[in-house]
C-alpha cells in the first residue's frame, strides 16, 4: 500500500474569493424595455447542451432573466480584458444597490457603449449578441435555483440552442480548434490567458 504523504506542504485558509482560474463570460440578457444589459459573470460550466451560470440574487442579469428567459452567452478570448475590465465598475440596476455603491459600482444603462464593444443580432433570441466575442451561444433558462446555504447567489440552467463561432477558430465545419482559440480566464480576480498546449484527451476528435 502506498504511503499517505504528510500535508507539511499546505496551509489550511480562509479566501475571500475562490475564482481558481475560470473562463469569463459576457452575458446579455433582456431589459424591460428590449434593450439589452451585458453583465460579466465568472462562475458557469457546461454538460452537454446544458450551462450553469452563477448570478448574484441582487443583479440586474437575475432580474431580466426571471422576467425574460432568454440570454446570450457570449465568450470573450484574452485580446477583449480590458472591454471586460470596462464594465467591471457598472451596473444595470437602478437606483444602484447600497452594498454596490459602497464597492464602488455605477449606474450604465448603454453597456455597448461604455464597453466599447458591437452588437449583432440574434438568430433565436431576442438578447442579442456581442460581434467580437469569437463564441456566441444564443439560450433560454430552464430553471433557476437559489441555495439555502448560499442565498445571495443564483444557480442558473440553460440550454444551448444556437452556438455562433468566428470562422478565424474553426476547424472543419463544427468543431473549434484549441490551437486557435483561447478563452480569457479569470483567476483569482486577475484575467489571464491559456498556457502553452499540454496535450490532449483521448476523446478528442481534433
Amino acid at each position: 500500500m502506498k504511503k499517505i504523504a504528510e500535508t507539511t506542504n499546505t496551509a489550511i485558509i480562509q479566501p475571500k474569493i475562490l475564482y481558481y482560474g475560470t473562463p469569463v463570460i459576457l452575458l446579455n440578457t433582456l431589459n424591460e424595455d428590449e434593450t439589452v444589459n451585458i453583465s460579466p459573470i465568472s462562475s458557469s460550466w457546461a454538460l452537454g447542451d446544458c450551462i450553469i451560470l452563477g448570478l448574484g440574487v441582487d443583479g440586474k442579469a437575475l432580474e431580466n432573466l426571471t422576467r425574460h428567459a432568454e440570454c446570450v452567452i457570449n465568450v470573450p478570448d484574452p485580446s477583449l480584458w480590458e472591454n471586460v475590465e470596462r464594465l467591471a465598475h457598472f451596473t444595470g440596476k437602478h437606483p444602484v444597490p447600497d452594498y454596490k455603491i459602497n464597492s464602488g459600482f455605477r449606474y450604465e444603462k448603454d453597456k455597448y457603449h461604455a464597453s466599447g464593444l458591437t452588437p449583432i443580432p440574434s438568430t433565436l433570441v431576442k438578447p442579442i449578441r456581442i460581434s467580437e466575442c469569437p463564441i456566441q451561444i444564443e439560450a433560454k433558462v430552464k430553471h433557476i435555483r437559489i441555495p439555502d446555504y448560499s442565498p445571495q447567489f443564483a444557480i442558473v440552467e440553460t440550454q444551448s440552442i444556437q452556438v455562433h463561432a468566428h470562422k478565424d477558430i474553426l476547424i472543419g465545419e463544427n468543431h473549434i480548434d484549441p490551437t486557435q482559440w483561447s478563452p480569457l480566464i479569470y483567476n483569482f480576480r486577475h484575467y489571464f490567458s491559456l498556457g502553452e498546449h499540454l496535450g490532449k484527451t483521448f476523446r478528442a476528435e481534433i
